[in-house]
């Protein structure tokens, strides 16, 4: 399966630190190494793709200096971006990631891509029990009810990539987890703060 690893984004909520969103260090790398290093430890991604733009100048010749492949998108349209990327992938279904999920690991990813059901399911969300996400001190931004639950999606999914590229509907399965990797999306210093300190224990 092929990966897609979304980083073009402008990364407001973060506000200025002189340094692009994927680019911040979390540990002894940047957060979006961190993303690229656990699918490069997948079993079941054979291919990485990451989408970048103009927002994102400084992340795309750093990948490209350490052998990623990437491709520019606008940065202003998530699903325009979305679709310009996925016409640069070949496969029916396609694992998509955001970058600012510095604390994921390859058994993760995994395990969501064995759980997919390809002809079964149109899309795979993972979500991470509410609960879970404000033990460790976040506030949701958006919360889905589910079977008498709250989740909050992480941003990983599998898609049907024709499908999706065809604009048609996708019916959505959800990956139900409690894993705290799942939970922290670095989009403020309050996370980026928050993911440096599992590294520093």
């Amino acid at each position: 399966m092929e990966a897609l690893v979304h980083a073009g984004g402008k990364g407001t909520r973060m506000g200025k630190c002189g340094i692009e969103k994927p680019l911040m260090m979390v540990g002894e790398k940047c957060a979006v190494e961190r993303v690229i290093d656990a699918l490069n430890d997948t079993k079941g991604i054979d291919r990485i793709l990451v989408s970048v733009s103009d927002n994102t100048l400084e992340t795309e010749n750093y990948l490209r200096g350490i052998g990623v492949e990437t491709i520019r998108t606008s940065g202003e349209d998530f699903m325009g971006d979305l679709h310009q990327a996925l016409e640069c992938l070949n496969g029916d279904y396609v694992l998509t990631t955001p970058s600012d999920l510095p604390l994921i690991t390859s058994e993760i990813f995994d395990s969501i891509i064995n759980y997919f059901i390809p002809g079964t399911m149109d899309s795979l969300l993972a979500v991470v029990d509410e609960a879970t996400v404000r033990s460790i001190g976040i506030t949701p931004s958006y919360i889905r009810k589910e079977r008498g639950n709250s989740w909050v999606l992480s941003g990983v999914s599998v898609i049907d990539r024709k499908k999706t590229l065809a604009g048609e509907y996708l019916s959505e399965t959800l990956f139900e987890t409690n894993w705290l990797e799942l939970s922290v999306n670095v989009n403020t210093q309050r996370e980026l703060n928050l993911a440096r300190s599992f590294y520093n224990e």
